[in-house]
């Protein structure tokens, strides 16, 4: 499973992404508060989603966090490397150190089925897709 700090991370990309192409720079408060995530928690994030370029920032007064062009072509698969790595896309089912093939554990290939469908969605579904559904009004990250 994806951890709750990916969670919020996908989530404050899609939040970002969502005003393009008219981005606007965004602060951790702001973002944190329409999220409702932790404010200490999203600096964090934000900060480390900066350092690997998944989303831009501005330093100063007028600044904040926001996305490019380019930090859209990304694909989601790349925010869940930066936080989570991609050990889950690898990983048993039921945790167990040992499972392949050979020895399988009771979950092991309906498991393996759902774990490639979920590698595959996030690496094929760019940010800008997801953006673009929210811009839509198909789909929400806002309560």
């Amino acid at each position: 499973m994806l951890s709750q700090k990916c969670k919020y991370a996908i989530r404050a990309v899609i939040y970002l992404s969502s005003d393009f192409p008219e981005p606007t720079k965004k602060g951790g408060k702001e973002i944190s508060a329409a999220l409702k995530i932790p404010q200490a928690f999203t600096g964090r994030i934000l900060h480390e989603l900066s350092q690997q370029n998944i989303i831009s920032s501005l330093k100063g007064p007028g600044g904040g966090f926001y996305m490019t062009a380019e930090n859209l072509q990304l694909p989601i698969l790349k925010i869940i490397e930066t936080i989570d790595g991609l050990s889950f896309f690898k990983a048993c089912g039921l945790g167990l150190e040992i499972c392949s093939e050979k020895r399988p554990c009771p979950i092991h290939e309906t498991f393996k089925i759902c774990r490639n469908q979920m590698f595959d969605l996030f690496k094929t579904k760019k940010i800008k897709d997801i953006a673009h559904d929210i811009t839509l009004h198909k789909m929400f990250i806002v309560r």
